[in-house]
């Protein structure tokens, strides 16, 4: 997935169609010179809808898009002929894609199953005939009813990917190094900071050919909940991560502290990721010997489950697999 392409984040006028007026019309045959009326309804305003659709996994065919607009309904006729419907916009987005009002921030929902739509905006009513006001006092209603004006909102398109496994760490861990070993994903790698600048995907293959997907998320810095760093613009897709597997290089100055630090910032954003599985993998582990890994196994956290793997010489890799398949499939 090339880093310029993965947009999880777009921002758009929404607009719906407008509902079709009600037709003011009264029936007038050869032989009946005083039929009663028979207007028709308007037809309704086009919705904005969203679709799921799996074979997506970015926002970037939106980017563009800095309005969208239904069409209106069409008026109603004589003969009790309604209009036709404005014809709705869909949008196809990939799963976890979230909808916000962006005036107020508040969720609207979220997309979740393939083929899932729902409405993002709705498009008016529309008006009722005459045909539909005649009563035994008012036999000949010369007034129709207006349709409904179409809405005009800004909406918010936030992407979570989904993913079974969540890369925690800071900055040049080796996060992206272990998905590319572990999967066919191909991210930018290099030894400084911030080499992610996008979320990676990877589909990890397991044994009997089953597999998994795991999330490369870029790095975390302290102070990301605060906006520092590439701050929580992608603290998010953590949240749609089964179990979270936290990568901290052998060669840390202190494993407890920053395995601490990674965690404080999970709780400061959202403290439910706090409930996710939580997995440590000590990466870069192939310069250590038995002795030393023994030495680091006293200094390690005690609440969580730790492995020593090594992304070059493919060290604990497969125990590592087992570990997260058995976690994922509890």
């Amino acid at each position: 997935m090339a880093s310029s392409n993965f947009i999880d984040y777009v921002k758009f006028c929404s607009r719906s169609g407008a509902g079709g007026s009600g037709s003011v019309h009264f029936r007038r045959e050869k032989h009946v010179p005083k039929g009663g009326p028979d207007g028709g309804n308007g037809g309704r305003g086009g919705h904005i809808i969203l679709k799921g659709n799996t074979q997506l996994w970015t926002l970037l065919h939106l980017k563009y898009k800095k309005h969208v607009i239904a069409e209106n309904g069409k008026p109603g006729e004589g003969g009790r002929r309604s209009g036709a419907e404005g014809e709705d916009i869909i949008l196809e987005v990939p799963l976890g894609t979230i909808a916000k009002d962006a005036e107020t921030g508040k969720k609207l929902f979220e997309i979740t199953a393939d083929g899932e739509e729902q409405i993002l905006t709705e498009g008016g009513r529309g008006g009722l005939g005459n045909e539909n006001f005649k009563t035994s006092t008012l036999q000949t209603p010369r007034f129709a009813q207006p349709g409904e004006p179409g809405k005009e909102e800004w909406v918010i398109l936030e992407l979570k990917l989904l993913a079974d496994v969540g890369l925690v760490g800071f900055p040049n861990a080796g996060k992206s190094t272990l998905l590319s070993v572990l999967s066919a994903a191909k991210p930018e790698i290099a030894d400084y900071p911030f080499t992610t600048l996008t979320p990676n995907l990877g589909v990890v293959a397991y044994r009997d050919y089953k597999s998994f997907v795991m999330a490369d998320i870029p790095g975390i810095i302290e102070g990301a909940a605060e906006g520092k760093g590439l701050g929580t613009r992608f603290l998010r897709h953590i949240e749609r991560n089964a179990t979270l597997l936290f990568l901290i290089p052998a060669d840390a100055d202190d494993i407890k502290k920053e395995y601490q630090i990674l965690l404080g910032e999970l709780k400061k954003y959202n403290p439910e990721l706090l409930d996710k599985h939580r997995i440590l993998a000590i990466s870069k582990s192939d310069m250590l010997d038995d002795e030393l890994i023994a030495e680091m196994k006293e200094e390690l956290p005690e609440d969580i489950e730790t492995t020593f793997i090594s992304s070059i010489t493919q060290k604990g890799l497969q125990e590592l697999k087992d570990t997260l398949w058995k976690v994922l499939n509890k």
